[in-house]
């Protein structure tokens, strides 16, 4: 008995996923979650929530503030549990589908179909009398035509088309390999940024995302060689460069590359992007002094970006250094805002009867370094969607031959290009006059 009411409980289960009205309601719930992805920003911190959607008296602030937000995980919609729920449902809603609707309806119309009643032939979209019977010219007329052909005594049947009624199928299947894809990426990938000094090494571990069986790669070590900056001819960036080099566990040299931004380095399914830069210090000497490294500040003035800082020369006496550019010269003010001198690296200035002397301009790169599984499944979905999209366009023409009496009936229907299938039929009537007359 309890055997009997688990079979039930799998079978009503089963009816409900393959259910039409049912995978349209799941995929309108996706793209109903995929929209409040859109506008609420993902993947911040609770600072940023609490000043962007702050809790105040007015009405939209009371629906969606930020307590709101990261009780309901909305910070994080993509990787909720609830969503990838929501995904494996309609991901076996749509197997459900293929399985049990699709498949067998393909199967169905590859079978003959003959039609012996008149009446039945005059229902379909197109039908025709022709005089004088010939079915062997019938034949021929169709297989002209591109259709195959079944025949039974004094009937035909035939169709052409059959790749039309594929394109759901393959459909279905593209959008199957689409979110497997997406979810092996969601549970199996991960996320990171860093930002790393020229010169310094680095391992993995500042995720912002990960999935629940990702793993971080504990035997990578990596290391910034060199970065550097190209300008174009009106002091824009053109491009900046970062030179990376991997070691495995033992310090051996396993990979490197200079990366810049849509070129990353892709090693073993770890993919290395360049996403930003900065001045983090500059290092110099005063006088007779040893190396000083003085972190610097980033500025934002009139659009154009700077950094600054300031040092004491002597007692009395502070100066401040103000770099634009990496391959500019580096202006010296004094705290009034006069420029003082400029001076390339490498270079000794005298101020105040004290030597400077900037050795080195020290740059940090950022980094995003991601996994993503799944990503050719999901590549080999969107290419498989493409190719269903274009098998949709082939129509699906059947056409049914009756000799009655002293006369032969044609009807035909097609699913789609009504005029390209009377256009068919015209010639199969015009081969098979011509040829019954001969």
């Amino acid at each position: 008995m309890q055997l009997l009411n688990i079979k039930n409980i799998l079978w009503h289960t089963f009816k409900r996923l393959r259910n039409l009205s049912f995978s349209i309601s799941l995929l309108l719930v996706i793209a109903i979650i995929s929209i409040i992805g859109t506008i609420i920003e993902q993947n911040q911190s609770i600072s940023y929530y609490q000043t962007n959607y702050p809790i105040k008296d007015q009405l939209l602030n009371t629906i969606i503030n930020w307590k709101i937000i990261l009780y309901l995980g909305l910070d994080h919609i993509y990787s909720n549990p609830c969503f990838i729920i929501i995904l494996i449902l309609f991901f076996c809603s749509l197997l459900a589908c293929t399985f049990s609707n699709q498949l067998p309806s393909l199967r169905n119309a590859r079978k003959w179909k003959f039609l012996q009643q008149t009446q039945k032939l005059n229902n379909k979209s197109h039908f025709a009398e022709l005089e004088q019977i010939s079915i062997c010219n019938m034949i021929y007329s169709l297989y002209n035509n591109h259709y195959y052909i079944f025949h039974k005594e004094r009937s035909l049947y035939a169709y052409k088309g059959l790749a039309g009624r594929i394109a759901p199928i393959v459909v279905h299947f593209s959008i199957i390999l689409t979110l497997a894809g997406s979810l092996i990426s969601l549970l199996g990938g991960f996320t990171a940024q860093e930002i790393i000094p020229e010169g310094e090494i680095f391992h993995i571990k500042n995720t912002i995302q990960s999935g629940f069986n990702s793993t971080l790669p504990d035997n990578l070590i990596g290391k910034i060689k060199n970065f550097d900056i190209t300008y174009n001819k009106d002091n824009s960036i053109k491009q900046f460069f970062s030179h990376i080099v991997l070691y495995n566990s033992q310090s051996q040299n396993i990979n490197q590359k200079y990366i810049f931004v849509n070129s990353p380095l892709i090693f073993h399914g770890i993919t290395f992007y360049q996403t930003d830069w900065n001045i983090s210090s500059i290092r110099l000497k005063i006088g007779n002094s040893k190396i000083i490294q003085q972190p610097i500040t980033k500025h934002k003035i009139n659009n154009q970006i700077l950094w600054s800082c300031q040092i004491p020369i002597d007692r009395n006496t502070n100066i401040i250094f103000i770099v634009t550019k990496l391959n500019d010269k580096i202006s010296i003010y004094d705290t009034s805002n006069n420029l003082l001198i400029s001076m390339i690296l490498n270079e000794k200035v005298v101020i105040n009867n004290t030597a400077i002397e900037i050795l080195e301009i020290m740059t940090n790169t950022g980094l995003q370094i991601k996994t993503d599984p799944g990503i050719f499944i999901t590549y080999t979905g969107f290419f498989t969607l493409m190719i269903s999209i274009i098998i949709s366009y082939m129509s699906y023409s059947q056409v049914w031959v009756n000799s009655i009496i002293k006369h032969i009936e044609i009807a035909g229907f097609t699913n789609r290009a009504t005029l390209s299938f009377e256009e068919d039929l015209i010639n199969i009537e015009e081969m098979y006059t011509q040829y019954t007359w001969i």
